[in-house]
């Protein structure tokens, strides 16, 4: 790990890992689209031997972090892309190997290396000599040096800005997307935001939709005011966007830490205090977004993967600690006045309220636009920096971004946790085109009937895993970091009639495709041999069946099997893919979707054409997807897939097949009593600056 964001950047430059462009550019799209190009690239080192076995297919991917030292409208250089592969991640957490320029880490081999240590500690052999409790002992002793260090003050304070010389937008702040914070281009009044009172409110166009993106938002709950080391002291990453020279609003998801801080401050009647923290030791940011059990302060995650506590020093303006080695800190209060997500200036006559601020939409990690809602206003009252602070940020968007790479740091240290509250799990993936939330793929050792069930309703309780839309249980000689190799799993072992569970339940607040706000329903594919006992909905198990395969894409196109070009002579159907390696279970179907309601019946059509084949186990499992998706790409259509479904209202039996309406909805296209909400746009920079950037690409010296 580094000490400070310079020191990494350092550390970065020095193992080839880090590009500087010096040529003027503008924080305005025109960065996003340079860091977008960079991270769909190859990186310039590999990783360790763990990361290329857990993710074979991308593993490679990320190219170099970008430091931009030239930003219109600001003197503060922006970093983009730090953590943006593999390899950097790891050298963010310090379980690197030794390459190029730099030396091994102080836990080599990866995330996974992390991850057995975190193991041990939570599961630990009673020892059975003396010698093996000595070693324990020695294991354990770091533990006293985590906790976070107080101090009087920091780099972090060298510079401060309070009163009139608070201005926001003197900072480098992005705006990753052309629809970011335009209300009107995505059906709502443009005018909702002119009631507030603040007289620093922006109006420049170039200003609205900018946005911190990768800072750690820094809260307490109101019973530890005073505290002066507050337990309940936490860290998240959140978005805010800029609304004016002192004001931010802040969009923090319901079920977040800092949003039940936030509930707890506004039952007292009182302003939340807040610090957003950019910068500090490399480890910070992916403390951050760790999954950590109730209770368990971000800082102690931070200070076991930093080897020492972080120190922190008291905030100049709020009685909250932060990081002393960060570069930039934004001190302020949130409003306990405003009310609760889930407005719609359109409907009803309820008023927007005091402290509050229509905030997005957001192009965000699902892929598609966030729509707007209701969140509180943020009013800063200090902003702190280095001399020579550096801005980071980050761009959401279709993966990979940089999200992706801290995922699967989340996804490998917290395999061992999730090991010890789910003992039939063996391993895990959350596969990129479920953006995390959307899909999950967990391998067991079967030892019982219906065990596959049992787990994926322990997965749906525990803690951030609880958001998960699909799940895929296979078996255990099944590959869960190859998502094709799970699809033939499905395909060969999962009856849709008997081996589907649907439940409702929470889902992520992203997910527009859930009929109603963070909640809706989810699905569970029992993709493991079946034995005795598995008897579900009359339909009786084979022995046979699980070791029978079904015909390749090769096998349905020759003979009798027809399949493929029957469905392709289905009306309203314009192309249909078998994926590649995925065996015959799943097709993929491109519908010239026209008016409401023809992704099922063009479904329906499928079905009825996949009857007359002489297949009937081909194709168990139809996607609908929308004209603009390209089928040949599998991870893209799958992705279309897990984003645009609501397994209650898009789910279609057929016999023993099953088919997912997965095409972009209206709110005319209600199923099975369940609701459709706005559909937002999917993602995509503007055509002009595509062009720009690549008129310029050679300026940029990439």
């Amino acid at each position: 790990m580094r000490r400070s964001l310079g020191e990494f950047v350092r550390t970065l430059e020095d193992a080839g890992e880090l590009r500087r462009v010096r040529a003027e550019v503008s924080p305005v799209l025109e960065i996003t689209e340079i860091a977008d190009r960079e991270s769909k690239s190859p990186a310039p080192h590999g990783p360790s031997a763990a990361a290329q076995r857990n993710d074979p297919r991308f593993h490679h991917l990320g190219g170099h972090a970008l430091l931009f030292e030239n930003v219109a409208g600001s003197d503060i250089p922006v970093l983009i892309n730090a953590l943006g592969s593999y390899r950097r991640m790891e050298m963010a957490l310090d379980c690197h190997e030794a390459g190029p320029g730099v030396g091994p880490g102080r836990t080599p081999g990866g995330f996974d290396a992390i991850g057995a240590r975190i193991g041990e500690l939570i599961k630990p052999e009673p020892p059975r000599s003396p010698r093996e409790a000595w070693q324990a002992l020695k294991r354990f002793a770091p533990l006293l040096r985590i906790p976070p260090k107080t101090v009087k003050g920091g780099p972090c304070q060298e510079v401060v800005w309070r009163g009139a010389d608070i201005d926001l937008t003197r900072l480098p702040l992005l705006k990753c997307w052309p629809l970011d914070g335009d209300l009107e281009a995505v059906g709502y009044p443009g005018d909702i935001n002119n009631s507030i009172e603040a007289a620093d409110l922006i109006h420049d166009p170039d200003s609205k939709g900018r946005y911190i993106t990768f800072a750690g938002v820094h809260t307490i709950h109101a019973d530890d005011v005073g505290e002066r080391k507050p337990s309940s002291h936490n860290i998240g990453m959140y978005r805010m966007q800029l609304i004016g020279r002192r004001h931010l609003a802040m969009h923090w998801h319901m079920h977040h830490d800092g949003a039940g801080h936030w509930r707890s401050w506004k039952r007292k009647g009182k302003r939340m205090p807040v610090a957003i923290v950019f910068g500090g030791e490399s480890v910070l940011p992916f403390a951050s977004i760790a999954p950590l059990p109730p209770g368990i302060s971000e800082l102690l995650m931070a200070g076991f993967l930093n080897g020492r506590g972080i120190p922190m020093c008291p905030g100049v303006s709020v009685p909250v600690r932060v990081p002393a080695n960060a570069e930039i800190v934004i001190e302020g209060y949130v409003s306990d006045e405003a009310g609760y997500p889930g407005f719609d200036p359109r409907t009803g006559d309820e008023q927007l309220g005091p402290g509050a601020f229509f905030e997005g939409p957001f192009g965000d990690h699902t892929g598609f636009y966030s729509l707007p809602d209701r969140y509180p206003v943020m009013e800063v009252t200090a902003v702190t920096m280095r001399e020579k602070p550096i801005f980071p940020a980050t761009v959401v968007g279709l993966p990979p971004q940089e999200d992706y790479y801290m995922g699967k740091a989340v996804e490998r240290l917290f395999l061992p946790l999730l090991k010890t509250i789910i003992h039939d799990i063996e391993d895990y993936d959350l596969p990129m085109f479920g953006a995390f939330h959307n899909c999950a793929v967990v391998k067991i050792r079967k030892e019982y009937p219906l065990q596959a069930r049992r787990v994926m309703h322990a997965i749906w309780g525990a803690g951030q895993m609880a958001w998960t839309k699909s799940i895929f249980v296979v078996d255990h000689d099944v590959d869960v970091h190859d998502a094709l190799a799970t699809l033939a799993a499905a395909g060969a072992r999962c009856k849709p009639a008997r081996d589907i569970e649907l439940v409702n339940g929470p889902l992520d607040i992203l997910d527009h495709a859930a009929p109603r706000l963070a909640a809706g329903c989810k699905i569970g594919f029992d993709c493991t041999r079946k034995i005795a006992g598995e008897e579900v909905n009359g339909v009786e198990v084979d022995p046979a069946e699980a070791e029978a395969l079904l015909p390749g894409e090769s096998e349905m196109r020759s003979g009798a099997s027809t399949c493929l070009e029957r469905v392709r002579q289905v009306r309203g159907v314009l192309d249909v893919v078998v994926p590649t390696s995925a065996g015959a279970g799943w097709l993929l179907v491109k519908i010239d979707k026209q008016r409401p309601g023809d992704g099922r019946t063009t479904l329906e059509r499928v079905f009825e054409a996949l009857d007359e084949c002489k297949c009937p186990d081909c194709a168990r499992f139809a996607i609908a997807l929308g004209p603009d998706v390209d089928l040949h790409d599998a991870d893209t259509a799958l992705f279309h897939w897990c984003a645009n479904f609501d397994p209650g209202r898009d789910a279609m039996r057929w016999r023993d097949r099953i088919g997912f309406d997965a095409t972009p909805k209206t709110p005319d296209e209600s199923a099975n009593r369940q609701p459709v909400r706005d559909w937002p746009p999917v993602i995509a920079m503007s055509e002009e600056m595509k062009n720009q950037v690549s008129e310029r690409w050679s300026e940029y010296g990439l």
